[in-house]
This record gives C-alpha cells, structure tokens and sequence, in this order.
C-alpha cells in the first residue's frame, strides 16, 4: 500500500494492540475506505456523515495521527479520552471547518481552549470482536458510562435503498457536508483497504505521493507548474489545477502525501482533470 501502517489486527484493545502500534512514528493501521459505486444498493451497511476532519487513532494511552505522529492534544482533551480502550476516529470542529481545525492540531504547544472546541468522533473500536453493528453498540454503551468525555460515538445509521442513499447525500451535501460512509455492518474489525468500507462524494478523491516537480510555464515560469504524483495503484501522472501561490513559490516536498479530486478517467486510464484539495501535514 502507499500508506504502509504497523499492525493491530483483530485483537481487543488491551496491551498487545498497544503494544504494536507504540513503537514511535509507526503509522496505525486503519480501515481505509473505497469509493462507492454509484447508484449502489446500502442494504446491509450502517451509513454515517463523512466528516471533514483529521483522523486519529487512540490506542488506549496516545493520540496518534494516521501517519504516526503524535497529537499535541491538550491534556483536558486527552483526559476525557478512555484508558486502554483503543479508539478509531476523526478530530472534527464541524462542518466546512477542516482549515480551523488543521491549525490546532498543528501546533507543538496546545491551547486549552482551543482543544475544548475540539470533538474526537469516533467510528470504530480497533480490535472489538463481534460485527460491526456490535461494535457500534459497544461504542455507545461506553460512552454513556463516561459522561466526562472528549470524544463522542458517529451516528450509524441503515439507510433504505439507492433512492434513500441519493436523498440523504444530497441534504448532507446541502448542509455543506463532505459526503457519506458505508460500512458492512455484519463485518468483523479488519484493517486496510477494503470494500468494507465505502465513501460516497459527489466529487472522487484519493491520496498519492509526490514524486516529482515539474516546472512553470508562462505565467507559472520559475515557479512549480504541477506535482508529479503516483497513487497507490501505481499511476503516475500530474497534479497541476489547485495549487495556491505559496505552494508554487514552495513546492511540496518529495515523500509528501497529496488529497486529490478527479472527474472519470482519461482514454489511457487516468485520472481526468486532477485537482489538488490538501496537502497532508507530516505525521498526519
């Protein structure tokens, strides 16, 4: 995978899925989302609000980033998270707000009232047993017993085929949401990517690293005029349209992962018409 992760697989949330994802930097290894096809049928998917924040995974003593750094949470915030139960979730302020949210998590020093905005939504208990919908339970039970919490469980919800989908993605989208995610809900805690997990956007996105720059022309002359990218598949191709100024004064390094949208494929199957969204912080 282009996101290579340590592992913590299908075990509760005690001291050997700690133990393995504590060596310093390694990266979690998550579930990780594909696209959903369009027109889909959600019978036997829980549905949620794709939210617009940053992923982070609580092993049970250390917020993580997905990329393996640690989160500079305030200590308020980690507090109100649960000790020795291992958490999968997103920092979340709300709708529309990912830029506000991204300065806070950034800093090496916490503001307190800063991180008391902050809400830890969570989606998943890594290593649970039992199905999804089990999980999902078990996640609200263990909310309701800890009223003093920094983080709250994500609505889970089934959803009454396409036409219902179609509906609820348009008023998420509406309300100036992301989109939605699917997840199985008879499926047993798995990590990577799978079609366990679906994400469905009115526009498709996807990661990839940068490998290369290539240089400006005309009015982008002595500057960068697109990154040189390759996805997990292996593609290579350019990403030239959403770049600010700075980041054509001050390229993106090389190792530095990318959030793109596109719209289809090109006849040589390429992503058609990519646009960088974000540029993931190291770490993240």
């Amino acid at each position: 995978m282009l996101l290579a992760v340590a592992a913590c697989l299908g075990v509760p949330s005690s001291a050997r899925c700690r133990a393995d994802s504590a060596a310093a930097g390694s990266p979690p290894l998550l579930l990780l989302a594909r696209e959903a096809a369009e027109g889909m049928d959600p019978a036997g998917y829980l549905v949620s609000e794709k939210l617009d924040g940053v992923r982070a995974f609580w092993d049970g003593e250390r917020l993580r980033f997905r990329g393996g750094g640690s989160v500079a949470a305030s200590a308020a915030f980690l507090a109100g998270l649960p000790r020795g139960q291992a958490l999968d979730g997103e920092m979340w302020l709300g709708r529309a707000r990912f830029d506000a949210l991204s300065a806070i998590v950034r800093r090496e020093q916490p503001v307190e009232s800063e991180w008391a905005t902050v809400k830890y939504r969570v989606f998943e208990m890594p290593g649970g047993e039992g199905t999804f919908t089990e999980r999902v339970e078990r996640l609200k039970t263990l909310a309701q017993a800890t009223p003093q919490r920094s983080w709250q469980p994500v609505e889970q919800l089934p959803v009454a085929g396409a036409a219902a989908l179609r509906a609820r993605l348009a008023e998420v989208v509406a309300g100036g949401g992301e989109g939605l995610v699917l997840h199985r809900a008879d499926a047993a805690y798995r990590t990577g990517r799978s079609d366990v997990l679906l994400k469905l956007k009115p526009v498709r996105d996807a990661e990839a690293l940068v490998v290369g720059h290539t240089p400006g022309r005309g009015r982008f002359a002595g500057q960068l005029g697109a990154l040189q990218v390759r996805d997990e598949a292996g593609r290579v191709f350019l990403v030239g349209s959403g770049l600010t100024e700075a980041q054509r004064s001050s390229p993106p390094p090389l190792g530095s992962v990318v959030t793109y949208s596109w719209r289809g494929e090109t006849a040589t199957g390429l992503p058609r018409f990519p646009t960088l969204l974000r540029l993931r912080s190291p770490g993240w």
